[in-house]
């Protein structure tokens, strides 16, 4: 590591006398190659947890704030699987996908990079302070804001630069048409790496920004090996395959793990998109008690989601098989 400036404030002196804290500048040998092949260069990167990290081959996972409960069971499971196949998770600390991914990482092979969009020191969104702490243990930190910056919007797309050129490519999960992951994934492509989208509903607003990048030459994804078979350090164009389970999603979940018979035909009586109760008893031709009845053992049994509104999702959990 190269010296510090020749007076650092205090503030720094301080902050990096504790363990596994760092500041990297562009002309350190432990600088990402990467960050200073962009535009502007960051003047320094400020990081807590594990410095090697910065080496490893990445994956971007990003996608909305709002996500929905289905988007969150995604991005946790192609997190965790992709982790244990050997990538290192980037993403933004975000609520929603970010923090989704973050968590199916560090359920994997605890690995995953996070990047802020304020000073290391102050943590948005405060909600995800527990996560933080444990991807410091278990990960890496870092950002190229000074301490004290608070948040502010023109800070995310800088925080995205560093996301799309620190991983070999980037999955978006679920994005609106005017989400910031779009942006990610945009200077992923004009950096050459691989951009990858889950599909959706057609109804499903949450679809439509990964609608467009499929449009314009995204690669569709429906599981692990679509992405790994695209980044060659993962054996996908030397002809290894580098995983042996299924990576599917169950369409029609064992009966086992539903509480009844009736329970599982009104979940599949559901569809892929929230429904009120009322549209669903009508539906299902039940009565709105019998209804909500089944829905609570439902929500027990984590086959459903209650959503604002008095909506209610039904939610598809990963295969077995799926790490």
């Amino acid at each position: 590591m190269v010296p510090l400036p020749d007076a650092p404030s205090d503030p720094l002196k301080c902050w990096l006398s504790q363990e596994h804290h760092h500041y990297l500048r562009p002309e350190d040998s432990d600088f990402p190659a990467s960050l200073r092949e962009i535009h502007p260069v960051p003047v320094h990167l400020y990081l807590t947890g594990h410095l090697p990290l910065l080496q490893r081959p990445m994956l971007a996972i990003v996608g909305s704030r709002r996500a929905s409960a289905q988007g969150i069971l995604n991005a946790t499971a192609f997190a965790r699987a992709l982790s244990q196949a050997g990538l290192t998770i980037i993403s933004g600390l975000a609520t929603g996908i970010d923090a989704a991914a973050h968590r199916g990482a560090l359920e994997g092979c605890g690995k995953t990079v996070a990047v802020m969009a304020t000073g290391i020191d102050r943590l948005y969104p405060s909600e995800n302070r527990a996560l933080a702490r444990k991807i410091s243990e278990q990960g890496l930190i870092l950002s190229e804001f000074d301490f004290g910056t608070p948040a502010h919007p023109w800070h995310f797309p800088h925080r995205n630069r560093l996301i799309a050129n620190l991983s070999l490519g980037c999955l978006v999960v679920e994005a609106a048409l005017d989400s910031g992951s779009l942006i990610t994934a945009q200077l992923a492509l004009e950096q050459g790496r691989e951009v990858f989208a889950l599909p959706g509903s057609i109804h499903n607003p949450l679809a439509r920004g990964c609608h467009q990048l499929i449009r314009e030459g995204a690669k569709l994804v429906e599981n692990i090996t679509d992405i790994l078979n695209e980044l060659p350090e993962y054996g996908g164009k030397t002809g290894k395959n580098p995983v042996s389970f299924q990576e599917n999603f169950l369409l029609a979940p064992p009966l086992s793990t539903f509480p009844s018979v009736e329970c599982l035909r009104l979940w599949q009586n559901m569809g892929e998109l929230p429904m009120t109760l009322d549209r669903l008893a009508k539906q299902s031709n039940l009565t709105m008690s019998q209804v909500a009845l089944m829905l609570t053992s439902l929500e027990l049994a984590g086959h459903v989601a209650w959503l604002s509104g008095g909506r209610v999702q039904r939610l598809v959990h990963p295969h077995p098989g799926f790490p």
